[in-house]
């Protein structure tokens, strides 16, 4: 059965679509949200995100081993996020991930939830632990808040984007020059039959109700990447600069370790994120999935380079989205996003800002001893 959030019932709401569906979009008028929410007062609807809670003695050990974060030794309230990957190194699942001192809460987008809470069911064998997706128990609330949770509150998970965590590293800036810095966000689960009242709650005390609009052109600007929208089934980690939060580079062995290594150590992942500014002299707006050319020097229609993830109206940016492109397509050369619209083709100019650097080289890679292992190709190549 589809979800639908009690808050759509609200005045003015209009339903977010796509992953978001069964929230808001916005509430009437998104770019006063989005202002609010910026400025750091707001809350946001994110009950239509799934929740799996694994319990038992074993828990941080072993979801430490077949996950792609350091959790043994994690503390009570603090926040971190991790990666299942495939054998290959693909992703297949992302969560948040806090523990209350008896349970660790995973965070994720509502279809993954049965999906991980069945793979970690398969994967228990001995270890003395249980899963269960508790999704329709349990609801998130979102907050522009920099701060885990603290004794007292609700599960709170902190989202800790741009901070490279201990044991991660990054292809793009230092924290200090990335556009996430300005970003903070947490999500609170409350029971599901509390989320109107604790909505209220935050409202009373002066905080506007703001929809998916305003939350996805924020993050779109932070160049932070989501499951639902920048992953596909052959994405690895260091294509979205996803090293910064959610692997630990020099932990032991897990499942597609094997891949985060390699490209690590040898530098050059096939494909990297950026964001698009778009030409937004149009009314309409290409949507996720739009073919993302570089254009012909005739003119022409071009390569197909890469696809649009994302897209959103940011309050003071316009038309922005996140893309992910062949690795070397040239940093400075202005693209095209090609798509259609209900049922019209649409051409719209974008230029790129580099999330991932074209050279793919981590801040903290190996130096190279010798030539490049045999197979990889060189700079020159569109792979």
């Amino acid at each position: 059965m589809d979800y639908e959030s009690p808050l759509l019932s609200r005045h003015g709401a209009v339903a977010a679509a796509g992953p978001d569906a069964g929230i808001a979009w916005h509430y009437g008028d998104p770019t006063a949200e989005q202002r609010a929410l910026s400025r750091g007062g707001a809350v946001v609807d994110q009950s239509h995100l799934g929740v799996v809670r694994v319990a038992g003695p074993d828990r941080l050990t072993w979801l430490h081993s077949i996950t792609s974060q350091q959790l043994e030794g994690l503390a009570p309230r603090a926040s971190t996020e991790l990666l299942v990957l495939s054998p290959q190194g693909h992703i297949e699942h992302v969560a948040g991930v806090v523990d209350d001192g008896e349970a660790t809460w995973l965070i994720t987008e509502r279809e993954s939830a049965p999906g991980l809470a069945g793979w970690l069911d398969r994967m228990r064998f001995t270890r003395r632990v249980e899963v269960a997706d508790v999704t329709d128990e349990w609801a998130a609330i979102g907050e522009p808040v920099a701060a885990d949770g603290i004794e007292g509150e609700p599960v709170t998970w902190h989202d800790a984007w741009p901070t490279v965590v201990s044991g991660g590293t990054r292809y793009g800036p230092p924290e200090s020059e990335h556009p996430g810095a300005a970003r903070p966000w947490r999500l609170v689960l409350v029971p599901r039959a509390d989320l109107e009242a604790e909505v209220a709650a935050r409202e009373a005390a002066g905080w506007p109700l703001a929809g998916t609009w305003a939350t996805e052109a924020l993050r779109v600007e932070a160049w932070r990447p989501r499951f639902a929208r920048e992953v596909d089934p052959r994405t690895i980690p260091h294509e979205l600069d996803w090293l910064r939060t959610a692997v630990h580079i020099n932990k032991g062995c897990y499942r597609g370790q094997e891949t985060v290594a390699r490209v690590h150590n040898l530098g050059r992942p096939p494909r990297r994120l950026v964001m698009l500014h778009l030409d937004g002299s149009q009314h309409l707006l290409p949507e996720p999935g739009a073919e993302v050319r570089l254009p012909a020097p005739d003119g022409g229609a071009g390569k197909v380079v890469g696809t649009l993830t994302s897209m959103a109206r940011h309050h003071e940016l316009g038309p922005i989205g996140l893309a992910v492109l062949k690795r070397n397509v040239p940093e400075e050369a202005e693209l095209m996003v090609v798509g259609e619209v209900s049922g019209q083709a649409l051409e719209v100019s974008a230029a790129q800002e580099v999330v991932v650097p074209g050279d793919g080289v981590s801040v903290d890679r190996p130096e190279s001893h010798g030539p490049l292992t045999r197979g990889l190709r060189g700079p020159g190549s569109l792979i």
